[in-house]
């Protein structure tokens, strides 16, 4: 420690912040990315493709948010209302720089500011990298999430993890998925605040101690543990010309000690640095891959890192404002879980505050029962997390500890409710007893809960009556429906900003903060002026996919064509294998010569499969090989391209979703919890073909059921069939279908590699397939067929994308918010100038 005394001063009590507040002209924003290219980064020379420029603007646009950001937490502090922690281990955030524009109002300005040098922003706005801080829809949903909650001024606080590698970068070689790290960070990340004075310490290992407090009452200790740093980075997220600024909290791992300085200097040149690399690991990657033991326990790590310091934190903030009396905690603040990753939360607030503030067992857990809820998103049972109980007893002996307390308790009041009931007791118990016990996560995140919602009106029944249905008997008040949405400021406004700017001068621009106002598009749909703009907008956005597509793969996809699009994450309930056989069926056509009256497609198909999902993995490659067959097939010319979309992020998807005219939503009924893509592409103009799934009921509500192309087997017709469901069967009876069968089978698209399809190829012929291919393959050429007779009709299909567009105003996460806050949350809005 310096000689010199440590002198603390609060800056927001001496007004240092109150400096005149930066203008917002091309001349000040000029000045200002001027100043910071040529006196923080050194630079004369302007070049695009060097990340200094960019930096430059974004370092300017944040000093503009900074002045509101300070006043945003301010008036946290002052009016202490409740506040919401919002707890995800994605944020799959994309680029920030020109929603930041948008909702500040600079955009126009901060172009003419560029023009002055002969820059256009878009030039700037594309040099910056995504930020990939998920695998999906989840990630997406929640920067969406953070999005409204900053435009309704509502105080929710966003925590999750910093990876240095996110979402890995996807290369397509041989047709087969190769995974590169995304080394997102190298160049700096301009937004970020680092936050040191607010780390917080992450225990682990250890064991657990009893001793006797003064009272006499038993106390536990967890002693000898290996801790690690969690250091905060602070990302601002401005809501929409509110001036309202809220933050995302993304905790990175650390040592608490660099380096062994004695071990180093003996030699011990890796041993001396070991605890270092062992603490960062926890942040380095984005999902580590399960199918090891290692992969697995680092995905436990980084849960409860996430859940710890982020609880840690939510509990500095209150004692700093009301000291150490947990009595309002619940009232002041509400910790929402992002889906059952961050479940771990429950078992830790109660460590908090039985070992750290001293709470008894009733007050800490009522405490804890009262300020948690938890969204679930998923409806595959393999998805609700399940940890072995050995895994917890060596990294987390006293969460084990609480998690067989809180059961045991939990048993207690089963038996008083259905006594007897043994069967029940075992199918509700947190801890799944046998050779191997494991805990329940999601039933863990159920039980210490005060709300339980899903994310479809689909999905919440389907919870209730299935995978959940013994918790909803016994708290039926728990349970509710909240539909996801989108944020249309950046999927509609900031993508599409030619069909924004037409919308708003057809019903004004009151739709981007108000999306049901988008219904004023109907008067206007059958107009042939609109119509015609309307069409002219879309061409123009396919032509600019397709030359991004032609630059990327060397692929030419004629705009003529009907981009029938399916892009998110690759798994086998998505069903990316049936869209598949429909361009092997149209393949087979145009083969047969009988291709004349089909109506010119491009199939674009695009995702992630997750390192260690073989049969993912299986379907990319047998997508890459039918495309490189249809695309180099002279007799395909005109009439079909199929395409592999590598590498697919929320950057592709803004420049993908404006482009498209047919949306492929066509997961098997009751697989989808929710889907936002199928929003995003309806809210700028696509026509859904989908099954009965997810938020797809609802899309298909809105828009009518004339300007939808549903099909498949239903929820119920499913339940019915399992047991006695015969593909094979299904397939010898379609002929279509069979010689599509045949043509895989013969190995016609893997003619170099023999058997590299079998098990894809088996699992269409299973009779437990889970995911019902074959018997929706007939029902789904069917309404593809419809499609594209739809489609040749110009007139026809135009009304309905615009039906589509005007019909999305529900799926805006502004109503999701506002129905979270409404029922779960109850915060109060941010108020920066109160009267």
């Amino acid at each position: 420690m310096s000689a010199r005394s440590d002198k603390m001063v609060d800056v927001g009590k001496v007004e240092l912040l109150q400096a005149p507040e930066l203008p917002m002209t091309p001349e000040a924003i000029f000045k200002d990315i001027t100043h910071y290219f040529g006196r923080t980064f050194g630079r004369r020379t302007v070049r695009t493709a060097s990340p200094f420029l960019y930096q430059a603007v974004v370092y300017a646009t944040r000093d503009r948010i900074m002045e509101r950001w300070a006043r945003t937490r301010k008036a946290m502090e002052r009016d202490h209302n409740r506040r919401v922690s919002y707890l995800s281990l994605e944020f799959l955030m994309g680029r920030l720089l020109r929603n930041a524009l948008l909702n500040l109002d600079i955009e126009q300005e901060t172009s003419d500011a560029l023009q002055r040098i002969g820059i256009d922003l878009e030039d700037v706005v594309e040099r910056e990298h995504d930020a990939g801080l998920g695998n999906g829809g989840l990630g997406r949903l929640a920067a969406c999430f953070l999005d409204s909650c900053a435009t309704l001024s509502l105080p929710v606080l966003g925590y999750g993890i910093r990876y240095r590698y996110g979402m890995f970068r996807q290369r397509i070689e041989n047709g087969h998925q190769v995974e590169e790290p995304d080394p997102w960070l190298r160049e700096g990340f301009p937004w970020e605040v680092e936050r040191f004075e607010f780390a917080q310490i992450i225990k682990f290992g250890g064991r657990t101690t009893t001793r006797k407090d003064k009272h006499g009452r038993t106390r536990y200790e967890w002693v000898d543990t290996h801790d690690v740093l969690a250091i905060p980075y602070d990302v601002p997220i401005p809501g929409y010309q509110n001036d309202v600024v809220n933050t995302l909290r993304l905790w990175s791992a650390a040592a608490t000690d660099e380096f062994d300085l004695e071990e180093f200097n003996a030699g011990g040149y890796l041993d001396a640095v070991a605890e270092k690399n062992l603490a960062e690991n926890i942040t380095m990657v984005l999902y580590p891959n399960t199918a090891t033991e290692g992969g697995h326990e680092l995905r436990l790590r980084q849960q409860y890192f996430l859940a710890s310091a982020s609880l840690q934190d939510t509990l500095r903030f209150y004692t700093y404002h009301h000291g150490n009396d947990l009595t309002s905690f619940a009232e002041k603040n509400c910790i929402q879980l992002n889906d059952t990753h961050p479940a771990i939360a429950v078992p830790e607030l109660m460590r908090l505050l039985l070992d750290e503030f001293g709470l008894e067992w009733d007050k800490a857990w009522e405490v804890t029962r009262s300020t948690m809820a938890y969204t679930n998103h998923t409806l595959l049972p393999e998805a609700l997390e399940m940890w072995p109980v050995s895994m917890f007893r060596r990294m987390l002996p006293r969460l084990l500890d609480i998690i067989y307390e809180i059961n045991a308790r939990f048993i207690e009041e089963i038996s008083r409710r259905w006594p007897g009931d043994n069967d029940r007791i075992e199918r509700m118990s947190l801890i799944r007893e046998g050779s191997e016990p494991m805990i329940r996560m999601s039933y863990l995140a159920i039980v210490g809960s005060f709300s339980v919602n899903g994310v479809a009106e689909l999905h919440s029944k389907l919870l209730r009556e299935g995978l959940f249905r013994d918790f909803a008997e016994l708290w039926p008040e728990k349970f509710n429906n909240k539909t996801n949405g989108v944020t249309q400021r950046r999927w509609l406004a900031a993508c599409n900003p030619d069909l924004g700017s037409a919308i708003s001068d057809k019903i004004g621009d009151g739709w981007t903060t108000d999306l049901e106002q988008l219904r004023g598009l109907e008067q206007h749909a059958d107009d042939k002026d609109f119509q015609q703009q309307w069409r002219e907008i879309k061409l123009a956005n396919k032509e600019r996919l397709a030359r991004e597509i032609e630059q990327n793969t060397g692929i030419a996809l004629p705009t003529n064509m009907l981009f029938d699009v399916q892009v998110k994450r690759i798994h086998e309930y998505k069903r990316q294998l049936l869209n598949l056989l429909h361009a092997v069926h149209l393949y087979d056509r145009i083969r047969r010569g009988d291709g004349d009256d089909i109506v010119p497609r491009a199939i674009i198909i695009g995702g992630k499969a997750a390192p260690g999902y073989e049969m993912a993995k299986s379907i990319i490659k047998a997508i890459n090989n039918v495309a490189r067959m249809i695309n180099t097939d002279p007799a395909m010319d005109g009439k079909l391209k199929l395409l592999f979309y590598p590498d697919y992020n929320v950057s592709a998807m803004e420049l993908i979703c404006p482009a498209a005219d047919l949306s492929e939503q066509i997961s098997t009924a009751g697989k989808e919890a929710s889907g936002t893509g199928n929003m995003k592409f309806m809210m700028n103009g696509a026509v859904t073909i989908g099954t009965l799934d997810g938020a797809n009921v609802e899309i298909r509500e809105a828009v009518g059921e004339d300007n939808f192309f549903l099909f498949g087997l239903t929820v119920e017709e499913i339940q019915q069939l399992r047991g006695k469901y015969d593909p094979n069967a299904i397939i010898e009876a379609d002929e279509d279908l069979m010689r599509v069968m045949q043509l895989l089978e013969s190995g016609h698209f893997n003619r170099f590699e023999p058997a590299v399809f079998d098990q894809l190829i088996q699992s269409i012929r299973e009779p437990a397939d889970l995911w019902m291919t074959a018997a929706d393959f007939r029902s789904f050429i069917d309404a593809q067929e419809l499609a594209a007779q739809a489609y040749l009709d110009e007139e026809h299909w135009t009304r309905m994308s615009i039906l589509n567009t005007a019909a999305s105003g529900r799926f805006s996460t502004d109503r999701t918010m506002q129905d979270y806050n409404a029922d779960i949350w109850k915060a109060e809005p941010i108020e920066l100038n109160p009267k």
